[in-house]
């Protein structure tokens, strides 16, 4: 996720929703759908990592992203029927591309230790890797990454889906949706990626934030499409005939678009991330997230105009994160503060 700077501090009725909400946040009911909660650990105020595994029990939320294998999340995770999207670091994807005794290790340390009593749903290998973004060096990792931990996770006799999360930057057309494309300068990066989940039947994960979308266009962009709250059609796409409220949908359909023309059409979409901060950016406010994630919740059971059914999503975050840099609304992502106290209400059911 991009970052931008600013002090961030909560306006003054965000105490009172504090007080007020603390932990009542609506117990997640998961009933025909599965969204679930990115736990990030930037921060050096956060609760323990059983604290963190309490709270999801007792919200009932059904699922958690973990970016990387923090033993003690995995220790705590035993036994609490919580889905695990398990994340391999951009730093260990070289390592892990080249030797598979490495990719095998890794599997053996963190996977096949706790997979009697871990519910691992997925593997993501690598976050956000491109050509296109700063991170280019990773790009030659990834696909052999994923074949290595795929080759150790069936050697062990384990059926967890390998895969890797990308963001929507990779798209070069994204508008209307069904005209969407991935970018012809990263075409040799996530083609063979495509194939790979296609041959596999797995999903490509991607992170979608209307957010930067929203912040980047406001004077194209109102509001009221970024949050759900459009109470007509907005962008009507002439060659699907289909019609757009919310850019959420626009975005992800532009992806299903794209993933067919790489002859990707028998690949799924899991929404990653995606979120709404509180601070430190524009139109960053408590009221703004609480509508943007209790919208994308619902609407989410019902999947987009283009494909009708649940959509598997994980919002961004369970908690801030003060050492995330530089400081700004990177920092306040979070449904809760680290004292484990709700920012604002919450109704997954």
């Amino acid at each position: 996720m991009a970052t931008c700077s600013s002090t961030g501090s909560f306006p003054i009725f965000a105490a009172t929703m504090l007080l007020h909400f603390g932990l009542l946040i609506a117990r997640l009911d998961t009933t025909g759908t599965q969204t679930g909660v990115c736990y990030g650990m930037i921060g050096n105020n956060l609760p323990s990592q059983q604290e963190v595994v309490d709270l999801y029990k007792t919200l009932n939320i059904p699922s958690m992203r973990l970016y990387y294998p923090d033993q003690g999340a995995l220790q705590a995770l035993s036994g609490s029927n919580i889905e695990l999207m398990l994340g391999v670091p951009n730093d260990a994807l070289q390592g892990i591309a080249s030797s598979t005794s490495t990719a095998n290790d890794w599997v053996q340390s963190n996977v096949v230790a706790y997979s009697s009593t871990v519910k691992f749903r997925y593997i993501a290998v690598g976050n956000e890797v491109s050509p296109v973004n700063g991170n280019s060096q990773y790009v030659n990792f990834v696909l052999p990454a994923m074949q290595n931990i795929q080759s150790s996770i069936s050697a062990a006799g384990l059926q967890i889906t390998v895969t890797t999360s990308v963001e929507t930057g990779l798209l070069g057309t994204s508008y209307p949706p069904s005209q969407g494309a991935f970018r012809s300068d990263v075409s040799s990066y996530i083609d063979p990626i495509i194939s790979f989940l296609a041959g596999n039947r797995e999903p490509l994960l991607v992170n979608v934030h209307p957010y930067f979308s929203y912040k980047a266009n406001t004077g194209s962009i109102s509001l009221s499409y970024a949050l759900f709250t459009s109470s007509s059609v907005v962008v009507q796409d002439p060659y699907s005939n289909l019609g757009y409220q919310n850019l959420f949908d626009a975005t992800v359909d532009a992806l299903y678009s794209a993933l067919d023309k790489a002859g990707g059409s028998s690949v799924g979409v899991v929404v990653s991330e995606t979120g709404w901060p509180t601070a430190g950016g524009t139109s960053t406010t408590i009221a703004n997230a609480q509508t943007y994630n209790n919208n994308l919740i619902q609407h989410v059971k019902n999947g987009t105009p283009m494909k009708s059914g649940v959509l598997e999503t994980y919002v961004f975050a369970m908690f801030d994160e003060n050492l995330k840099t530089p400081a700004g609304e990177e920092n306040y992502w979070g449904i809760f503060t680290p004292d484990k106290q709700a920012k604002y209400l919450v109704s997954f059911s």
